[in-house]
C-alpha cells in the first residue's frame, strides 16, 4: 500500500479495498521499522493515528466522506498540534504541547486526515540540510550518507523513504521546493497568504507559508484543497477566491509561454544538473509550450537581501522565548537577565542564533535604514522583475537547486556555502509568488528537480504544467531503495 499515491489510495478507501486502519497500520509500521534509518520524524503516536483512522473508517462507512478521509499524512513539526509535542525541531521547544491546532491541522482533521506524526527540520526552519535540528539530521532515502535538504527534510524524506503518503511542509527561502527537489518528490510552495499561517510557528512572517509535498503534482491539488483559504483569524491569509485544484490538471499545454531566466542557466549551475533540466524543459515544449528567454536582472541582490530580511523578522519573532510563559527554561535562575541569557544560550542552537545577532543588528538604531529598509527597496525590485517576466510569459522555469544533494556534514561549517544552495529559490518567497519543484531525473542516482514559478494566485496552472509533465515521463515514480523495504 505505502507504494500507492493519495489519488490511488483515496479509490482504495472507496472501493474498499483495504480500510484505513490497516492503511495507517502499514505507515506505522513502516515507521516504526525503518525510520531510525532516515530520522524523518520527530513524534509519533499510534495510538492517535489508530484512532482518527477507525473515525475515518466508519465516516467512510456512512458515505459522510471528504476526499481525504482515512489517508494518513505527516505534518512538519512546526505546525502546533493540540496534545501533542510541537518542537520546531528546537531544544527551546522539546516541552512545548499545544493547547490548540493550527489553522492547517484543523482543516486536515475536519477532513478526516489520519496525522501520522511530526516530521523533522531545521531548528526553527532555519536551514537548507536539516542539520540544525535539535534531534539530529535527517537523512535523504536515496543516499543516506547525504542530507534530504531543509527546512522541511524530514517531511521530504518520510515521503521518499514511504513513510508517509503525503506530507506538509514550510517554505520561507525555498525550504520545501528545495528538499523536495534533492528527494526526488513534488513539492508546492502556494502564494503568500493562499494558506493560513495561524498556529505555525513563526521564523519571518512576510516570509513563511506552508504548502504540501508529496510523489505528485495530482497528489499535491489534493492536499491544496484542503489547505487553502482564508482564515479570518490570520491577518495575512487571502480573501482571493480558492478553486478546485484538481480541475485543470487535464488541460492541454498548448500554447503555454514558459520564461526561462538566464540568470538561473548560467555560473553555479552544476553542468549536469542543468542538462536534466534542459531535457525537461524540452519535453514540456513537446507538449506544445513555447520556451522564451527572460531576465531577473536584479537576482545577484537576492540573497543578501534575504539574509537581511529573513533574520530581521527572525530576531523578532523568536523574542517571545525568554522561559518565562512557555518551552525550555534555565535551572536556578538568579535574576531575570540570567533567566533570559541562560535560556536562550541553551535552549537555540547554533543556526538560530546566528540569525537572532544579524537581524538585530539590521534592526538596530543607527542601521535600520542602510540595512533592513534598504533591503525592503531592493525587494520590490526583485518583484517588478517578476512582474515584467509575467508579461512575456505564464510560467517560468529553471533548476531548483545548483545541483542533487550534498553529502552530510559538507556545508555544516561554511554558512555562505549553504546559503548559496537556495539561490534560485530565495527570491519566489521575496516576491509572495507561488513556485513548485517537481522531479526531472538523476545526477549519479541522485535526484534533480526543475522549478516552476507561476503568478500570483495561479497554482493552478502550475499543477497543470507538472501534471502534463508527470504524465509525459516517470521521474516521479522512480521509488527510492527505502520504498522496497519494511511492511507492505
Amino acid at each position: 500500500m505505502h507504494e500507492k499515491s493519495v489519488a490511488r489510495l483515496i479509490a482504495g478507501l472507496r472501493e474498499k479495498s483495504f480500510s484505513s486502519v490497516e492503511l495507517t497500520r502499514c505507515y506505522l509500521d513502516r515507521i516504526e521499522a525503518l525510520d531510525g534509518q532516515y530520522n524523518s520524524y520527530i513524534s509519533v503516536d499510534q495510538n492517535s493515528a489508530l484512532a482518527a483512522a477507525e473515525a475515518a473508517d466508519r465516516q467512510l462507512a456512512a458515505g459522510d466522506a471528504s476526499p481525504l478521509t482515512g489517508i494518513p499524512v505527516a505534518h512538519k513539526d512546526i505546525f502546533c498540534t493540540a496534545g501533542m509535542r510541537t518542537s520546531c525541531g528546537s531544544r527551546m521547544l522539546d516541552n512545548f504541547v499545544p493547547p490548540y491546532d493550527a489553522t492547517l491541522i484543523r482543516r486536515f482533521n475536519e477532513q478526516g486526515a489520519v496525522i501520522l506524526g511530526k516530521t523533522n527540520m531545521d531548528e526553527f526552519a532555519m536551514g537548507s540540510s536539516n542539520e540544525s535540528s535539535y534531534y539530529g539530521a535527517a537523512r535523504n532515502p536515496w543516499d543516506t550518507d547525504r542530507v534530504p535538504g531543509g527546512s522541511s527534510g524530514g517531511s521530504a524524506a518520510a515521503v521518499a523513504a514511504g513513510l508517509a503518503p503525503a506530507a506538509t511542509g514550510t517554505d520561507t527561502g525555498g525550504s520545501i521546493r528545495q528538499p523536495a527537489a534533492f528527494c526526488g518528490i513534488t513539492g508546492l510552495k502556494p502564494t503568500y497568504g493562499r494558506v493560513s499561517r495561524l498556529g505555525m510557528i513563526a521564523f519571518a512572517s512576510s516570509l513563511d507559508q506552508a504548502g504540501p509535498m508529496a510523489h505528485s503534482a495530482e497528489d499535491c491539488a489534493l492536499l491544496l484543497n484542503a489547505m487553502a483559504g482564508q482564515d479570518p483569524l490570520d491577518s495575512t491569509s487571502s480573501d482571493q477566491a480558492t478553486e478546485d485544484y484538481t480541475a485543470r490538471l487535464g488541460d492541454s499545454l498548448e500554447g503555454l509561454r514558459i520564461g526561462l531566466p538566464k540568470e538561473y542557466f548560467g555560473e553555479g549551475l552544476e553542468a549536469a544538473t542543468g542538462e536534466r533540466v534542459d531535457a525537461a524543459l524540452k519535453q514540456l515544449e513537446a507538449l506544445g509550450a513555447t520556451l522564451v528567454e527572460v531576465s531577473l536582472p536584479n537576482s545577484h541582490l537576492t540573497i543578501p537581501t534575504y539574509y537581511v530580511i529573513a533574520p530581521a523578522e527572525a530576531s523578532t519573532n523568536l523574542s517571545r522565548f525568554d522561559g518565562v510563559r512557555y518551552g525550555h527554561r534555565c535551572a536556578d535562575p538568579v535574576d531575570l537577565h540570567d533567566l533570559y541569557t541562560r535560556t536562550r544560550e541553551e535552549g537555540f542552537g547554533d543556526e538560530v542564533k546566528r540569525r537572532i545577532l544579524v537581524g538585530t543588528y539590521a534592526l538596530s538604531a543607527g542601521y535600520y535604514d542602510a540595512y533592513y529598509k534598504k533591503a525592503q527597496q531592493v525587494r520590490r525590485l526583485i518583484k517588478q522583475d517578476f512582474m515584467a517576466c509575467f508579461e512575456q510569459a505564464d510560467v517560468l522555469a529553471g533548476p531548483t537547486t545548483p545541483g542533487p544533494a550534498f553529502a552530510l556534514g559538507a556545508k555544516s561549517d561554511d554558512p555562505v556555502s549553504m546559503y548559496l544552495e537556495d539561490v534560485y529559490t530565495l527570491a519566489v518567497n521575496l516576491a509572495g509568488l507561488p513556485g513548485m519543484s517537481v522531479p526531472a531525473g538523476f545526477v549519479d542516482d541522485k535526484p534533480v528537480g526543475l522549478q516552476l514559478i507561476g503568478r500570483h494566485f495561479d497554482e493552478a496552472r502550475l499543477l497543470n504544467v507538472a501534471h502534463q509533465y508527470q504524465l509525459a515521463t516517470d521521474w516521479h515514480l522512480r521509488q527510492s531503495p527505502a520504498m522496497t523495504g519494511g511492511a507492505s
